[in-house]
């Protein structure tokens, strides 16, 4: 049994006890989330808006973290224009903790 959730704008396939990184949620570390579900495969696959509606995706937040920094540098030849910047993106570790399908 697994789901297809959206978060941050991406899609993720989860499964229960699952761990992945997300983009940063705005929640607590230890508090429990609700992810809104695309798609829910069990025995059999349920992906109308009707039928979404009693799936429950829950997950646990596990961690706050920051990425791995990119850099960025910018040069154009024989103009002296050199640039260098640097990006980290804020992540968040959580736990899928309930995938299930009310009646």
């Amino acid at each position: 049994m697994y789901a297809i959730v959206k978060t941050g704008g991406k899609q993720y396939r989860v499964e229960r006890d699952q761990t992945l990184l997300v983009e940063r949620l705005a929640a607590e570390q230890g508090a429990t989330v609700a992810l809104e579900p695309i798609l829910f495969r069990s025995d059999d696959t349920v992906f109308d808006a009707d039928g979404l509606k009693k799936v429950k995706v829950g997950a646990e937040v596990v961690e706050h973290l920051r990425g791995p920094k990119l850099r960025i540098f910018k040069h154009k030849p024989k103009r002296g224009y050199r640039k260098r910047t640097g990006h980290r993106q804020e992540l968040t570790r959580i736990r899928i903790t309930e995938i299930s399908h009310g009646a």
